[in-house]
């Protein structure tokens, strides 16, 4: 399940492209910065990547021109993250409802002190004309919302005007559903956590996903570094067994040659023996015979 990339810089290079469609050009960049501060900039390449591993078949990106309205390039706005269900992952260079077929169907802003009251008054009223039917709003770091304005809302379109989507405490904190893309979605810390409905679990971040890919290789790595140690102690000591072996071969057939040895020998000493007994007998009997002499 992917999750977030590393956190892009707090701004970004315009970018010169540009869609032409019926001689208008729509162009890529606004020139503005994706993001203020490094927390917002966090907050947006967050979501961004959760939102990609929990939703399959839908366009999830963050800081698209879109573009309500054919032949007008004017009219354009840039949320910070939007996603479009049923649209394919297939990357952008700019978002023109009219080809799309609908508008985003969920935006995402990130406050900043310099955004919010533009996020909460003018992109508000901006997003309730195009038509998207759920905007949601945050803010990372503090709540830099006026006081008693939540830092997470969650906003949904209702007869062409916004109103607050219901919340409720899971775990201590303020969660709210969003019907659109069927997750439960809090603030935790300076990011904003999305969760299954229908287990409670939360969609792991990015990072989180990839500490444990890595963990995972560097588990698999050691485990074959062990396997190759033992494979190869077991080849050094079935060397050594056969060493061992022929050893005890060659002793045992140096043990068969002294043993012949000793046999020829042993034969050897009783035909000596044998030999020797004869010539004593005949002595003897030389000595017993009546003449003194031997016969």
């Amino acid at each position: 399940m992917p999750t977030p990339q590393p956190a892009a810089a707090a701004s970004a290079a315009p970018n010169v492209h540009a869609a032409r469609v019926q001689d208008v050009f729509y162009p890529c960049s606004d020139g503005k910065p994706m993001a203020d501060n490094m927390w917002q900039a966090r907050a947006i390449m967050a979501a961004t990547g959760d939102l990609e591993g929990a939703l399959s078949d839908a366009l999830v990106a963050a800081d698209i021109l879109v573009y309500p309205e054919q032949g007008n390039n004017r009219n354009k706005i840039a949320p910070d993250v939007l996603v479009a269900l049923g649209l394919g992952t297939h990357e952008r260079s700019s978002y023109l409802v009219w080809e799309e077929g609908k508008p985003p169907d969920w935006v995402l802003e990130v406050a900043s002190p310099a955004t919010q009251t533009a996020d909460r008054r003018a992109k508000r009223q901006r997003y309730a004309e195009i038509g998207v039917p759920e905007y949601w709003l945050f803010a990372p770091k503090g709540n830099v919302y006026p006081r008693g304005t939540p830092r997470l809302q969650g906003l949904a379109l209702v007869d062409g005007r916004y109103c607050p989507l219901p919340s409720q405490l899971a775990d201590g904190e303020r969660m709210i559903r969003s019907e659109i893309l069927g997750l439960d979605i809090c603030a935790e810390g300076k990011l904003l956590r999305f969760r299954d409905p229908a287990t409670g679990r939360p969609i792991r971040h990015r990072p989180e996903v990839e500490a444990d890919a890595e963990a995972r290789v560097e588990r698999a790595e050691a485990r074959a570094e062990q396997e190759a140690a033992r494979r190869k102690a077991a080849e050094g000591q079935s060397r050594q067994d056969a060493a061992l072996r022929e050893a005890a071969e060659a002793q045992s057939r140096q043990d068969a040659v002294l043993r012949e040895a000793a046999e020829a020998q042993s034969r050897q000493d009783a035909v000596l023996r044998k030999a020797a007994e004869a010539r004593v007998a005949e002595l003897e009997a030389a000595l017993r015979s009546p003449a003194g002499h031997p016969p």
